[in-house]
């Protein structure tokens, strides 16, 4: 770091930053025990269904519970680390989060599992854009928050399938309990960690008075909005409870906006979202993670029901597509970052990764797993990694300290309602396409083993038809990314003093037209 940066107004950057590095390593391995449990729970989830009495209907809300309360809490979240400090906010939302973990652990019935899940998404909506926004404030130098967020962008692109295989071992060889309990140790390690290792900088809270109507009508929404697209999945999109959850977010959040640009200290600013290069980033990013749950999904199943993989075997099914992601955020997003502007990672990536999409719409009950989904799986991992690690950086960059929490809460807001999107829209373009490829065959089927086949066709069928949708869906992704972000490469290091008198960081005017 030059010293320049080191000695900017209101900075305190230089040697009280200089464990900076190990800090990387527990907010790493915070992010990571937050990812991979979003994955590690579906593997589970049938043995606890039937340990715990829950019944077909109320099973989702395994998974609901966690979303809303982790969807709905975000920018709360972002704005309490921002007001806390994020160290703190950090440290308490792994406490909590380990406390839930155990809860879940420990359920002896679907209530307190539900109150257990509910507890998780809440605590991970103070952790999440807590760990983000210590990256933002703490890693200012080009080259080394190139390095940083290749890590955390590798993590959060690679963490559900690792969830996946750790998911598929715990499920298989010990017991479902276990998916909650491996929490404990990650969260124990990361807060005594970030406790003595931590320097927050100076100069960066937000003590402005908590803006009580924007908590309300932004929780509402995103809770509204969340849930309206995960009752989508299972009840229809013409439910009359699925439209009212849409007109009801899309009436509380227009509200949100209106209160935002009125109040003297907002929760969510919108000089933070209205920025070209970081709404975009929030838009293309939204739309990546759409295409990406939904694959994560129709691959578990293609593996486990049609192919016949086992849990485990999944699991280590998916390692090419880790292994593209790490590659891509670690060796391509970070060396190339410093040289060429962020929109030329984020669109190429966003396109070699419909690529690889695209390749998995020849899908057949068939399909070798060496000629088909390893290339496939590699692509997608390549793309993906490439694109977030500048996508993770750009959206908190020239963001003042005062805001990064809310910035950073904004970048996990649009992966989580994008992740609640592309599991029902997906979901329901799939199974549109299954029923009707089952209804204009089934009836040439006259035995039971050409009854199966037909099913486990139509099933094939239904994945590819919605496959399709996602990789168009990665294009507009990559078309937006290469349309709406115009800022340069960050040349070096730029740390100059916003009026606050807080370090704060500025892209090189470097615009490409």
């Amino acid at each position: 770091m030059s010293e320049t940066a080191a000695k900017a107004p209101g900075s305190t950057l230089g040697a009280a930053d200089s464990n900076r590095w190990k800090a990387l390593v527990f907010i790493a391995l915070a992010q990571l025990m937050v990812v991979l449990d979003a994955t590690i729970v579906n593997i589970a989830l049938p043995s606890a269904q039937q340990d715990l009495g829950i019944s077909e209907g109320n099973k989702q809300w395994v998974v609901t519970a966690y979303a809303l309360a982790f969807g709905g809490l975000l920018l709360f979240g972002g704005r309490i680390a921002d007001l806390w400090g994020r160290k703190r906010a950090f440290v308490i939302g792994l406490g909590g989060f380990a406390a839930a973990s155990a809860l879940g652990g420990a359920a002896t019935n679907e209530a307190m599992m539900f109150g257990a899940r509910a507890l998780q998404g809440a605590f991970g909506a103070l952790l999440a854009p807590a760990a983000l926004s210590l990256l933002a404030v703490m890693f200012t130098d080009a080259k080394e928050r190139a390095k940083a967020f290749g890590i955390y962008g590798a993590i959060a692109g690679g963490g559900g399938a690792v969830g996946l295989i750790l998911g598929g071992f715990l499920t298989e060889y010990l017991d479902w309990r276990w998916t909650f309990f491996v929490n404990i140790p990650f969260a124990v390690i990361a807060a005594a960690g970030a406790w003595f290792v931590i320097r927050e900088p100076e100069g960066g809270r937000n003590r402005s008075s908590l803006d009580i109507p924007g908590v309300i009508l932004s929780t509402l929404g995103l809770v509204s909005l969340v849930y309206g697209f995960t009752r989508a999945e299972s009840e229809g999109w013409g439910d009359s409870m699925t439209v009212g959850m849409f007109v009801a977010s899309g009436v509380l959040l227009l509200a949100f906006v209106l209160v935002e640009a009125r109040v003297k200290a907002p929760l969510l600013p919108l000089r933070v979202i209205t920025e070209r290069n970081r709404g975009g980033v929030y838009l293309s990013l939204g739309l990546a993670i759409i295409a990406m749950f939904g694959l994560f999904l129709f691959l578990t199943y293609y593996l486990q029901i049609v192919k016949g993989y086992s849990p485990v075997k999944t699991g280590f099914a998916f390692l090419p597509m880790i292994a593209g992601m790490i590659v891509g955020s670690t060796q391509i997003g970070t060396r190339l970052m410093t040289r060429v502007a962020p929109r030329l990672l984020m669109g190429p990536g966003f396109l070699v990764a419909a690529l690889g999409m695209l390749l998995l719409t020849q899908l057949e009950i068939g399909s070798s797993y060496t000629t088909l989904l390893l290339p496939a799986m590699v692509l997608l991992g390549l793309g993906m990694g490439t694109a977030f690690m500048p996508a993770m950086s750009l959206a908190t960059l020239g963001v003042k300290p005062q805001d990064s929490g809310v910035a950073s809460a904004m970048v996990n807001t649009s992966q989580q309602v994008g992740g609640a999107i592309g599991t029902a829209l997906l979901n329901t373009i799939a199974a549109s396409a299954t029923t009707s490829y089952i209804a204009d065959h089934i009836a040439g089927a006259s035995s039971r083993s050409q009854q199966q086949l037909v099913q486990l066709e139509g099933m094939v069928q239904g994945y590819t038809s919605a496959i399709w949708f996602a990789v168009g869906i990665l294009v507009v992704a990559a078309a937006i990314a290469l349309t709406f972000i115009n800022a340069g490469r960050p040349g070096g290091t730029t740390v100059g003093s916003s009026e606050e008198g807080a370090a704060e960081e500025v892209p090189v005017p470097v615009v490409a037209h």
